[in-house]
């Protein structure tokens, strides 16, 4: 008789392949904003602001510190009434840098903040959350799993054994 897979065994085999790649491992009810040890202040919040700050300030040690502070402001403020132009945004910040100008010796200086280190992964903050609960609307969103490099919420998993209709979420 044929074992049956369960949801839980696949999300636990997920992360374990995730952890021997390098990702840190966190249950997401346990960085929620109401736990012993927040990582965002509301449920809202989908980024990992202070893993954010570090990271970028790691990535882009030459930059003052309030010009990470800048561009980190600015992908909090993407806000367009379409979706797609959001996203739009967010993948050309994310892949172009973020154009930012600060004073330097009296003169005006321009620069970009990257937010992920391609050239150099390991200089990258790695995280895979399960559970990580999102309420946008007054809709809970619980996905199976999440990816986040540097605080920022890359990749969204959602598991299910084999044979389950397919889930699909309309926004």
């Amino acid at each position: 008789m044929k074992n049956k897979i369960t949801e839980s065994e696949i999300e636990t085999f997920a992360v374990d392949l995730l952890e021997s790649s390098g990702y840190q491992y966190l249950y997401g009810p346990d960085i929620a904003p109401d736990s012993d040890t927040p990582e965002r202040s509301s449920f809202e919040d989908v980024l990992l602001l202070e893993r954010l700050q570090t990271a970028v300030r790691h990535i882009n040690s030459a930059l003052p510190s309030a010009v990470i502070g800048d561009a980190i402001k600015q992908i909090q403020r993407i806000n367009s009434p379409e979706l797609i132009n959001n996203n739009e945004t967010f993948h050309r910040l994310l892949t172009e840098g973020v154009k930012v100008s600060y004073q330097k010796d009296g003169r005006e200086r321009g620069d970009l903040v990257w937010l992920v280190d391609f050239k150099n992964p390991e200089n990258n903050d790695f995280l895979v959350c399960n559970q990580f609960t999102i309420i946008e609307n007054d809709i809970n969103k619980r996905p199976d799993m999440i990816l986040f490099i540097n605080g920022l919420p890359l990749v969204v998993i959602e598991l299910k054994k084999p044979g389950t209709a397919p889930v699909f979420y309309r926004g």
